[in-house]
Order: structure tokens, then C-alpha cells, then sequence
């Protein structure tokens, strides 16, 4: 009988400190597609701040408050991370844990490895701490949040987590290149 050990999705690839960033995967634990129903938008982001203490987060936009996370995803769905979902009616929720790489890319030159990658301006100036955006990330979709002053969350799909680093990979070593 084969004997199969669970790895997370950046194995053996992360972390990395490539000129000025530091790449670095994050388990998130628990994550939750919330989708609400049409018209229970409301009811399903106060239930959420009663249960966690974060609600529906509008679009672009992200939500925390200690361990839990509501990140805005596309319209009508979020994700809602590092806590157990609580019973909401008037949305599906769809535990999708071992559907999604996340990687946090920090450090001074952030903004200009990101800039090489994403079709969106990341300066702090426009796209503040909170703030999200589902965009192309090189040639796949991508979930980029603002985390710090220097520090973004990337999430994409478990498949895409090699394509994710040799793409983060290649643009800060270019970018580090040119210092």
C-alpha cells in the first residue's frame, strides 16, 4: 500500500529572499467560499460580523479581525480564511482549504517586483493596506492583497503555486539584477 504524505502547495520552493523581498508561503488553515444568495447579501455579512467580527467585505476590499479573514474575490463570492465557517443561511459555503496557494511577498522593492507582474497600480498611495484585487498575475488569475506597507498576500489556485514562484522568481531577480 502506498504511503501518501500530505505537502503543502510551494513544498521545497519557498521560502526565498531574492534581492530586496522575501518570499514566503502562509497557511491560511481553514478556507471558506462564501456566496450568497441573491438578495441575502446583507443578511449573510451581519451574520458574519456576529459570529467573527468581520462581514461581507465590499469589492476590492478585504476585512480582519484576529484569526479571521474575509477577502473579497469576485462579485457575489469572498473567502473566508484561518477560521471554521460559522452557519450562515442565505449563502453556500464551500470549504476549498486544499484549493489555494498563498504566498506573501514582502520586503522594500515590492511595489516594483508587482508592477513587472500585475496589470493594477499596488502603490501604497492608491492600493492601501486592505485592499484587494482579482487580476492577472503574469499569464493566471490572482487574488493580491495589500498586507503592510511592504506586503502583499498572492493567492492562486493550489495547480498554479510553481508557475506563482517562478513567476515572483524571475521578476525579483530581474528586478535585483538591475541594482
Amino acid at each position: 500500500m502506498a504511503n501518501l504524505v500530505a505537502l503543502s502547495p510551494c513544498d521545497g520552493l519557498l521560502p526565498q529572499t531574492i534581492g530586496a523581498v522575501t518570499l514566503t508561503e502562509v497557511n491560511l488553515g481553514q478556507i471558506t467560499a462564501i456566496l450568497p444568495f441573491k438578495g441575502q447579501e446583507k443578511a449573510v455579512s451581519d451574520a458574519l460580523k456576529s459570529a467573527l467580527g468581520v462581514g461581507f467585505p465590499a469589492p476590492g476590499c478585504s476585512q480582519a479581525k484576529g484569526r479571521a479573514r474575509a477577502v473579497w474575490v469576485g462579485k457575489g463570492e469572498a473567502l473566508l480564511t484561518g477560521v471554521d465557517c460559522p452557519a450562515i443561511q442565505g449563502a453556500a459555503c464551500v470549504d476549498q482549504s486544499d484549493a489555494w496557494c498563498t504566498v506573501e511577498i514582502a520586503g522594500k522593492s515590492v511595489e516594483d517586483v508587482l508592477a513587472r507582474l500585475v496589470p493594477v497600480d499596488l502603490r501604497a498611495a492608491t492600493f492601501k493596506r486592505g485592499h484587494t484585487a482579482k487580476t492577472l498575475l503574469g499569464q493566471m488569475t490572482a487574488s493580491v492583497s495589500r498586507t503592510g506597507d511592504d506586503a502583499f498576500e498572492i493567492m492562486v489556485f493550489r495547480s498554479m503555486a510553481e508557475t506563482l514562484v517562478e513567476e515572483l522568481t524571475r521578476a525579483a531577480s530581474g528586478l535585483a539584477a538591475r541594482h
